[in-house]
């Protein structure tokens, strides 16, 4: 079965050596890293992790933070790629098929940014509804998003931003990134349920992906 570690650890030769090296020793097989971020001497790697059937995820856990200085962040079951062409790929795609952007757009979010969910929704007034979302995204009733407009990326804190309860189920990290100017005051929300958290890095890379979509469909 294939795993997707996340892992935190120190920004020095040899780290991502070592880990994949106590990964082996453990029975597991690396088919890919993509780095997330790096910053004050940590980084932050995604490691496709593949383990023979029956053995546990615990013990890519165990295994990882036996090296000095490492911490998982997460370990979830995956079965996208890590493929650095799909979000060019997807521009191509929406270039190609205007009338179908938004639709394109939310279903390919998920396997960019290895979330759970997305869509897009537009706030016109004192109510909110969605244009477009992906396969997995969850059943919501008309509402209000009082946070609309956006003027940049943001991790969506519960707490603090208004959302329907339905956003909120397993745990799910939220992120939403502003589509168009504020006037238009529609958004790209993704969910990633049991986490990981949004890292910096990933909220700049969303904001980048929403505004050149913004500029290709002329919104």
């Amino acid at each position: 079965m294939t795993f997707l570690l996340r892992v935190v650890l120190p920004d020095r030769p040899g780290s991502l050596g070592a880990v994949a090296s106590a990964l082996g020793e453990a029975g597991a097989d690396i088919l890919g890293v993509d780095v997330v971020e790096r910053a004050d001497g940590s980084a932050v790697d995604d490691l496709t992790v593949e383990l023979p059937s029956g053995r546990p995820p615990d013990v890519l856990i165990t295994a990882a933070e036996s090296v000095r200085g490492v911490q998982v962040e997460s370990v979830r079951p995956y079965s996208g790629r890590l493929d650095t062409h799909r979000e060019l790929e997807l521009l191509d795609r929406i270039a190609g098929e205007p009338a179908h952007g938004l639709q394109l757009l939310a279903e390919e979010v998920p396997r960019l940014f290895r979330a759970g969910w997305a869509l897009v929704a537009v706030r016109e007034g004192q109510r909110s509804w969605r244009l477009a979302e992906s396969s997995a995204a969850p059943e919501t009733r008309a509402g209000d998003l009082p946070w609309l407009p956006l003027a940049k990326a943001i991790v969506i804190d519960p707490d603090e931003h208004w959302v329907p309860e339905p956003w909120r189920a397993l745990d799910t990290e939220l992120a939403a990134a502003p589509l168009g100017p504020a006037s238009v005051m529609q958004v790209l929300v993704v969910g990633r349920p049991g986490g990981p958290a949004f890292r910096p890095s990933e909220l700049a890379r969303l904001s980048h992906l929403a505004g050149i979509v913004t500029t290709v469909l002329g919104a």
